[in-house]
């Protein structure tokens, strides 16, 4: 049975909202194509007559994820706010619904050549959102060194506190880098 190309719409963007969920939570290795057909309420054959292939559902689904994720980042939120709730402890403890880059970016090296350049792309937005917040009286270079730096602590924090099983050395590593940050 055929399907109208707006279910057919409607029935893609469940599939990558799933596929960015799942990723997030499992990892890109660990989320099956069993599981995400469970999780979006489809049919092995759905996705890949959507996809085609997992890796292209891959690459589609790291760009969704970022896009969405940035989509919820409101436009006059101040960087010190940013960086609070980017470094919290909620964040932390919810990684399906978190940032794709510090949830992906051990596995992204492995993956094809366009869901690298999506992360990529992702990356540099994330520069430029953390840039674009800075002080306007910093030149150019300086804002994007900055940014650059910001970005990689950020990311790289979460990554450490999601990683330790040591309860207040987590707490410590966001709390650290958020005064770090705040200087």
């Amino acid at each position: 049975m055929r399907v109208s190309k707006e279910q057919a719409a409607k029935n893609r963007e469940r599939i990558l909202e799933a596929a960015s969920l799942l990723m997030r939570e499992r990892g890109i290795s660990g989320m099956g194509v069993d599981a995400l057909a469970d999780a979006a309420g489809m049919t092995h054959g759905s996705i890949y007559s959507q996809f085609g292939s997992k890796e292209r559902l891959v690459e589609e689904a790291v760009a969704h994820a970022i896009a969405a994720k940035g989509r919820e980042v409101p436009d006059g939120l101040a960087l010190g706010d940013y960086v609070s709730e980017y470094l919290s402890a909620g964040h932390r403890d919810k990684p399906g619904s978190g940032c794709p880059f510090a949830a992906l970016c051990c596995e992204i090296p492995r993956q094809n050549g366009g869901a690298r350049e999506r992360f990529t792309a992702g990356v540099r937005g994330m520069i430029g959102l953390l840039g674009g917040r800075m002080a306007s009286t910093l030149k150019p270079r300086q804002r994007q060194e900055k940014a650059l730096a910001m970005a990689a602590s950020l990311i790289g924090a979460l990554v450490l506190a999601r990683a330790v099983n040591d309860p207040k050395l987590s707490d410590d590593i966001l709390r650290a880098t958020r005064n770090k940050l705040a200087d």
